[in-house]
Formats: C-alpha cells, sequence, structure tokens
C-alpha cells in the first residue's frame, strides 16, 4: 500500500520541484535583463552576473533535488545509472556556479 502511494505522489512532487526550477531561472533571466537594458539607459552598473548565478545556482538546487527523488522510482539498474550521470552533470553544474560567484 505504501508502495502505491509513493509511486503515485512521488512524480507530481519531482513535476513540481522541476517547475518550480524552471521558473526560477526564468524570473531570474528576466530580472537580468532587465538590469541589463536599465544599466544601458542609466549608465550605472548593476551586479547581473552575480544575482543571475545566484538564480541559476538556486534552480539547479531544485533540480537536482528532483533528481534525487527519481531514484524512488527507478525500476532498472540501466535507469540508475543514467539518472547518475545527470545528478552529478549538475552537481558539477552548481559547484562551477558557486565558483564563478566567488571570482
Amino acid at each position: 500500500m505504501l508502495e502505491g502511494i509513493v509511486e503515485l505522489v512521488t512524480p507530481i512532487i519531482i513535476s513540481i520541484l522541476e517547475l518550480m526550477g524552471i521558473l526560477i531561472i526564468i524570473v531570474g533571466a528576466i530580472k537580468a535583463f532587465y538590469k541589463f537594458a536599465l544599466g544601458i539607459l542609466t549608465k550605472k552598473s548593476f551586479p547581473i552576473k552575480v544575482e543571475f548565478a545566484q538564480s541559476l545556482t538556486l534552480a539547479l538546487e531544485f533540480k537536482l533535488g528532483a533528481e534525487i527523488l527519481k531514484t524512488v522510482i527507478v525500476r532498472s539498474l540501466e535507469e540508475m545509472y543514467i539518472l547518475a550521470a545527470i545528478i552529478i552533470l549538475r552537481a558539477i553544474l552548481a559547484f562551477v556556479i558557486h565558483w564563478e560567484m566567488k571570482e
């Protein structure tokens, strides 16, 4: 019974987390572009790169959480390998963005 509930609820939660990550990227991109355009018009400097990198990092955290939840519903070893590769790539991306922000 519990397994059935997990199999029913987990994909919904995964989709919500993925959607949240996508929305964060979209909002961050719009905000960065707005500040970029504002900077051109007013000749002021805004920390666009840092703010956009923070948005990307936060979005990656949500998407990484979704990938981790996917491990609950994986049925085969081949799917697990693919999922592990995706998780590793997203973790590397998050690390690179954090490193870039510090620079």
